[in-house]
């Protein structure tokens, strides 16, 4: 139910959006002709039993798969761990670059391929590990070998793993104010440049540029990357989530306070590592 909400936060696309995505709709033969021009962001779904050419693009004459059709939009992937480990595993380049490349003897093609991925899981096979309610008949050894299905280089392109508890009612009927959103802030900043709108894309160069901490700062984002034996990749990341964090409070630099939030949505970075 979350996912399916995100496309609807997101911003409204840009012309140029609507039509890049109107096209690999097209190509791929699934765009609604009483509908025209694809104007709201895509949110695909695709089934765990999805294979790598289905969810990557593929066959005799290329087609897009499923991470072209949710360019722009979101693709969410449910019970993660119960897909096969080929198919993860083909994720790491669109996630990496934005686009897909597809070859064959005949013919190379690329299809863009920018989407934002969500995921879900189970804690552990069974589903009630730190449910307060209901008790977790799973061994550790069982919780582990179901947790590492997720191997740590796709882990490593994921921004954020947070744990979701079950809500309670009165929250689920309450009316608690929404938080503002960061984009247009981003928008701004990134506004000479018309490749990057969001603080995910930005590049080595603009993370320097945009992304300076103070020296208790370095001090904390050592002792995390050191502790937890984080990549490069997943240093970049933090960086980035901080930046969006402290955009959210409306101030200028990432304070300590963004980096410790940052680094505690590694979820999964501590328990694989565990």
């Amino acid at each position: 139910m979350l996912a399916k909400r995100i496309p609807t936060i997101l911003p409204p696309m840009s012309l140029d959006e609507a039509i890049e995505t109107t096209r690999i709709h097209s190509v791929a033969g699934v765009l609604d002709d009483s509908r025209g021009l694809v104007a709201i962001r895509p949110y695909r779904s695709p089934h765990h039993t999805i294979s790598d050419a289905g969810l990557i693009g593929g066959g005799a004459i290329p087609r897009p798969g499923e991470v072209s059709l949710g360019h722009n939009g979101v693709l969410f992937l449910d019970e993660l761990p119960e897909f096969q480990r080929n198919v993860l595993e083909v994720l790491r380049q669109p996630l990496e670059d934005g686009v897909v490349c597809i070859a064959r003897a005949a013919l190379s093609v690329s299809f863009p391929a920018r989407f934002m991925l969500a995921a879900a899981m189970n804690p552990c096979p069974c589903g009630f590990f730190g449910d307060p309610t209901r008790e977790c008949h799973c061994s550790p050894m069982q919780i582990q070998r179901y947790v590492s299905k997720i191997f740590g280089p796709l882990l490593d392109r994921i921004d954020i793993h947070i744990e979701v508890p079950a809500v309670k009612y009165k929250e689920l009927r309450g009316d608690t104010e929404a938080e503002p959103s960061a984009r247009q802030r981003q928008l701004e900043r990134y506004a000479a440049d018309k490749k990057i709108y969001a603080n995910a894309q930005m590049t080595p160069k603009l993370l320097r540029k945009h992304c300076g901490i103070s020296a208790e700062g370095e001090k904390l984002l050592e002792t995390a990357i050191q502790k937890l034996g984080l990549s490069a990749r997943v240093h970049d990341r933090i960086l980035k989530v901080a930046r969006t964090i402290a955009d959210l409070d409306r101030i200028p630099e990432i304070q300590p306070r963004q980096l410790s939030e940052a680094i505690q949505y590694r979820t999964l970075d501590r328990t694989y590592w565990a």
